[in-house]
């Protein structure tokens, strides 16, 4: 089953899954920030409780909210912010604020008119990278909730290091490899089989996977990770990513999202933090929901 990757008017775009040789399921675009309740701590003072859930946020409702609630998160994600809750409530308002840019093309010059220049070039790039996985995308809207799984993914750091063992292992870039997996299945939150039979975290056909998976399960992080840095570099990945990367997912579309994503986090390793907090949303005739981690389909 494809789910439709589309952007509606909340601001909140789906997932779709679909595969291909290597990998496979395209993923849109992001949302943006919310306004938690305060609670009154006495007579003159108000303190917010900390943002738990991506519930909690809204997004933007204008193109200039918009446009500020793009640099505050895309600012604040650069900075050494130790605090892991912190890192994942921004990269939650940050997937809303792109979601609501995507939904409202009608905002795009002014939101670009209004981003400082350090801002402009990300939020062009995050935006493009959106564009180019919404494209094969279009068709018919669904009218039921794909048949997935939504895992609680491994710890941000967890990953990291699986991706840089990758990159010792293969020379293909640990971020190249940190998007094909956001891009397939949410850092491996969403666990089901593509409409073309693709399967794990980097969306694996059989075959392909008998070749490059080494003995190790489909289904794991870490062994998937490994096996899409071996695949890539037996295509070329070392000396021509693009070429690995159509070899992956032959699609233009695709490479120029992953290369995308990847420049971002090449420009600034934090940026991974970001991406690695964004949820799965689905829009089917229904509307557009999230599912949180630990949803399966009824």
């Amino acid at each position: 089953m494809r789910v439709r990757a589309a952007v509606v008017a909340s601001a909140l775009v789906s997932l779709l899954a679909g595969c291909h040789d290597g990998g496979g399921s395209s993923t849109a675009t992001p949302p943006p920030r919310s306004v938690a309740p305060s609670t009154t701590a006495s007579p003159t003072t108000t303190t917010a409780p900390p943002t738990t859930s991506p519930d909690q946020l809204t997004a933007p409702m204008s193109a200039a909210a918009d446009a500020a609630e793009l640099t505050r998160v895309e600012r604040a994600l650069r900075t050494d912010d130790p605090d892991a809750q912190t890192r994942l409530a921004l990269g939650w308002a940050q997937q809303l604020a792109y979601g609501a840019l995507s939904s409202h093309p009608e905002w795009t010059d002014a939101v670009f008119a209004a981003l400082p220049p350090d801002v402009a070039p990300i939020v062009h790039t995050n935006r493009d990278a959106a564009q180019h996985l919404e494209r094969p995308s279009l068709g018919p809207v669904p009218t039921e909730l794909p048949d997935w799984t939504i895992r609680t993914p491994l710890p941000a750091s967890t990953l990291l290091g699986f991706y840089r063992e990758a990159e010792t292992e293969s020379g293909i870039p640990w971020e190249y490899l940190a998007a094909i997996h956001f891009v397939e299945t949410r850092m491996g939150r969403i666990h089901g089989n593509s409409g073309a039979g693709a399967q794990g975290p980097m969306q694996f056909i059989p075959s392909t996977w008998a070749a490059y998976g080494d003995g190790g399960d489909v289904d794991d992080d870490h062994d998937a990770i490994l096996a899409a840095g071996r695949f890539l570099a037996a295509n070329g990945g070392t000396t021509d990513i693009g070429r690995a990367l159509f070899a992956y997912n032959p699609s233009n579309d695709y490479v120029a999202a992953i290369e995308a994503y990847a420049g971002i986090m090449a420009a600034d390793p934090r940026a991974y933090d970001g991406y690695y907090a964004w949820q799965v949303y689905v829009t089917t005739t229904a509307g557009t929901r999230r599912l949180p981690e630990g949803w399966t389909r009824p």
